[in-house]
């Protein structure tokens, strides 16, 4: 395993210059999902005062030919202001800021999904949809092998390393407490983090969040993970599968309910959306991963995961496409789990196509066009 040369830099003589004053100016960094709808590109702009809300930040642009979002001959994107966040690396009263992409004629991005998603969101406001994201990753060298892993041979088979403590256990838990308290700090709604079934890998879950609030949150947890792994001078990984073999795969296992669902009786209505789920399997695939399920093809085989060519469900089953937990068949009433959707999903994606399914009552394989809605 080696890290990254950014990772070796002495930290302490970079502290001496943050702890600089900076008088009423404000650094905020713009964030963006770029050109890939998996990877983030971000950068600083100076505000004459403190933003009190997204209201308050200028739009702003970037050259999408660097981003693999345009083309030479018209380059320029616009830089939309959605979600402000504290921000841990530079501190009060500095900013992050996730923004959507519009194109040079002010049209969304090919892989701004937040556009359409907020607008399906408002459609069903009054449902209250609540979501909860369990977001695995894999902790690797910048050689791209998992951490802590022998340089010639594989570290003993997955048993004791979910949510094992010990270091022949738990490979690289610093940068998971960085990163949770950096989450907290930044205003992210995190509720916790645990080491995964194979080593090196870990997981945090962000939610509940209400509406469009769950991939605004998810993506500015992954950004801030991918700025602490910088420090660390090692990469996260959002595979879903980075080793083949008898390793588990990662996933975004996505909750879901209604406040029907979290009233008395509502096991009824969360399986009612279950058997609408059951009936677009190919639909939601599609949708669970940024190539159209090619990723997930290498995940869902049925070790650690379900099958992605079956539909299935079942109470306190890890094996099924969609768990019910033990305690809302108990209580009669929660939430129920999608396991589908692949550690590099766009929550933004996957939150609009439960809502299609369970809320809007789409049917087929297909979308129903977006112009319907927008």
């Amino acid at each position: 395993m080696t890290s990254s040369a950014s990772g070796k830099l002495n930290k302490a003589v970079k502290q001496q210059y943050m702890e600089l004053p900076q008088g009423d100016k404000v650094q905020a960094n713009y964030i963006w999902i770029n050109g890939t709808g998996e990877e983030l590109c971000c950068k600083t702009k100076t505000l004459n005062s403190e933003p009190q809300t997204i209201e308050d930040i200028p739009e702003w642009y970037f050259s999408g030919l660097g981003t693999n979002q345009a083309e030479r001959s018209n380059s320029d994107m616009y830089l939309i202001p959605k979600a402000m966040f504290r921000d841990p690396f530079r501190k009060d009263p500095n900013k992050l800021i996730l923004c959507e992409v519009l194109r040079h004629n002010h049209k969304p991005a090919e892989t701004n999904l937040r556009h359409t998603c907020k607008k399906i969101m408002d459609m069903v406001e009054n449902l209250h949809p609540w979501f909860g994201m369990e977001q695995e990753y894999t902790l690797l060298g910048v050689d791209g092998r998992p951490f802590g892993w022998p340089s010639n041979g594989f570290p003993k088979p997955e048993g004791p390393y979910y949510c094992g403590v010990g270091t022949d256990k738990a490979f690289g838990r610093d940068i998971s407490e960085a990163h949770y308290r950096a989450c907290l700090y930044a205003g992210v709604n995190i509720c916790g983090s645990n080491a995964e079934a194979m080593p090196a890998q870990w997981e945090f879950q962000v939610g509940p969040c209400e509406g469009i609030s769950i991939g605004d949150h998810l993506w500015m947890a992954r950004f801030i993970l991918n700025r602490v792994c910088e420090d660390f001078g090692v990469v996260a990984s959002f595979d879903p599968k980075p080793v083949q073999g008898n390793w588990s795969g990662a996933g975004c296992h996505t909750n879901f309910s209604t406040e029907e669902m979290r009233e008395e009786g509502g096991l009824r209505h969360i399986e009612e959306a279950i058997e609408k789920l059951s009936k677009r399997q190919s639909y939601h695939i599609n949708a669970y991963d940024p190539k159209g399920g090619l990723d997930n093809v290498r995940r869902l085989i049925g070790y650690m995961a379900s099958d992605i060519n079956r539909f299935s469900a079942g109470v306190a089953d890890c094996s099924a496409s969609v768990r019910i937990p033990r305690s809302v068949a108990q209580d009669q009433r929660g939430y129920f789990e999608d396991r589908r959707p692949a550690a590099n999903c766009d929550p933004y994606a996957v939150t609009e196509a439960i809502i299609r399914t369970c809320l809007l009552n789409e049917e087929g394989a297909e979308q129903v066009k977006r112009e319907q809605y927008v």
